[in-house]
């Protein structure tokens, strides 16, 4: 049965955006904002974006721009639902904090005691660990896969130690499979498939009507196609990526009108329209800081990056997909919102985010660089050495009085110089002169760097200490 939920009223957005800087509480500059959208889709050929800017409860600007699929150049509305990639993970961590919010589980319980048949060293990581990246899984990403519900719970009974690339709670590394395991820990509380907990604890609950986790229900509705880069074109992705056993960490299908009321939530104790959809508790859990980022002047809640800048609190995550990007950027304290969805692989637009926060009075985007110098001859000790996380492998290496990075994930062999910037991450660069990557080393008790963290996960050393 089809059952209408209300959502949030949408009045055009030339209406509100003019009501809103006559009355001085948001000054948005809509043809940049539009021109600087456009022109970021040209230039990383995006067929199509969805933004919103939510301020107190309500959809100040919803807009799509471009077209939903390449073939038909159907427009992008803001009721057209986009696959999230990680974004997802602030809504399967909710599912999950609700069962806490009502005593059926405890975030320091291990897994082991919601999910049978695990192997012990699987079993011993707990709800917290597995939420807050610090359980020391290797990261994955597998874009196609089964697409029954049973896959789920198989995929995780098959771990074996290996999944883990370090000691639990020794070190934040992001990793897609700590949220495969966080949904089956909701599935198997709640005794149901993970889709269903998701309707049942996030979906339904938040008024969020159209979205769903499975694409036979998205292809019923307004969808955007995934788009990439096929062949020396971009084009839609055919057969569209699905794998069910990976679904708790990236492929929520939601739009800007559905996102609107889940962001209101969280910056409103839980309430949407003056109704409590969401316990308060699971914005806290969400929204506590519970390790800390190496390299990054941020926090790690449950699904949400957590930074303070200038005074100025953002709750954020990002998420990229095969076909897909997304970016959701939350001011608490301002009541104020930034949706981003884009229907090409990895895309979310981060100059036009850059415009708008600016435009919402939010914290500067940082340098993206910084003053660098030569590493020290006598910090060569402590980095040189050799690095894992699962089949990821990294190297620093000493020659001719200066270090070398080299990694598996490069599409060259060749050793790249590093050097130092100002906030101690090591730099390496391309041909051209331009930052190619960045490593921060992270020393153990005795000074020597254990692991290296890029991209947010960890490699740890795995030669002699």
């Amino acid at each position: 049965m089809l059952i209408h939920r209300p959502v949030l009223r949408f009045v055009p957005f030339v209406l509100w955006a003019s009501a809103l800087a006559a009355g001085q509480s948001l000054r948005l500059d809509i043809p940049a904002l539009e021109t600087s959208a456009k022109q970021e889709l040209a230039a990383t050929k995006t067929p199509g974006a969805a933004i919103a800017i939510v301020q107190d409860g309500r959809l100040v600007y919803a807009h799509g721009l471009g077209t939903s699929n390449i073939e038909t150049g159907a427009p992008v509305t803001p009721e057209t639902l986009f696959r999230l990639g990680s974004t997802t993970k602030m809504l399967t961590a909710a599912a999950v904090a609700s069962f806490a919010a009502e005593g059926k589980l405890s975030f320091e319980d291990p897994v082991g005691k919601y999910i049978q048949g695990l192997d012990p060293a699987i079993a011993a990581l707990t709800v917290n660990q597995i939420l807050s990246h610090t359980a020391g899984l290797k990261d994955t990403a597998v874009m196609n896969g089964r697409h029954d519900d049973a896959a789920l719970g198989e995929e995780i009974r098959a771990w074996r130690p290996d999944w883990l690339f370090t000691r639990p709670g020794a070190i934040f590394s992001y990793a897609n499979p700590g949220y495969w395991l966080a949904g089956d820990v909701a599935e198997s509380v709640a005794r149901k498939p993970y889709a269903d907990v998701m309707e049942e604890r996030v979906f339904a609950p938040v008024g969020m009507a159209s979205s769903t986790l499975r694409p036979t229900m998205a292809m019923t509705r307004l969808l955007s196609q995934g788009h990439g880069q096929v062949g020396d074109k971009t084009a839609v992705l055919r057969p569209a990526p699905d794998n069910t056993a990976n679904w708790p960490a990236g492929s929520v299908f939601s739009n800007l009108i559905d996102l609107s009321r889940f962001v209101t939530a969280m910056m409103n104790g839980g309430k949407v329209d003056g109704k409590q959809v969401l316990p308060p508790q699971v914005v806290t859990a969400l929204t506590t800081p519970h390790t800390d980022i190496p390299g990054f002047h941020a926090q790690y809640g449950y699904g949400l990056d957590l930074e303070q800048t200038g005074g100025v609190v953002v709750w954020s995550h990002g998420g990229s997909r095969a076909g897909y990007g997304s970016d959701i950027e939350m001011l608490p304290g301002r009541h104020i919102a930034m949706i981003v969805l884009c229907n090409r692989t990895g895309e979310s637009l981060p100059k036009t985010r850059a415009k708008i926060m600016e435009m919402l009075g939010g914290p500067p985007p940082p340098p993206r660089d910084l003053p660098e110098s030569a590493i020290p001859a006598s910090d060569f000790a402590k980095y040189v050495g050799s690095y894992r996380n699962g089949e990821t492998t990294m190297q620093i290496e000493q020659r001719d009085g200066k270090l070398f990075f080299r990694s598996s994930n490069s599409s060259s062999d060749q050793a790249e110089e590093l050097r130092k910037d100002e906030d101690g991450w090591l730099v390496f660069k391309s041909a051209d002169g331009k930052t190619a990557g960045r490593v921060f080393g992270v020393p153990g008790p005795k000074g020597k760097i254990e692991y290296l963290n890029m991209e947010m996960r960890a490699a740890a050393r795995v030669d002699a200490q």
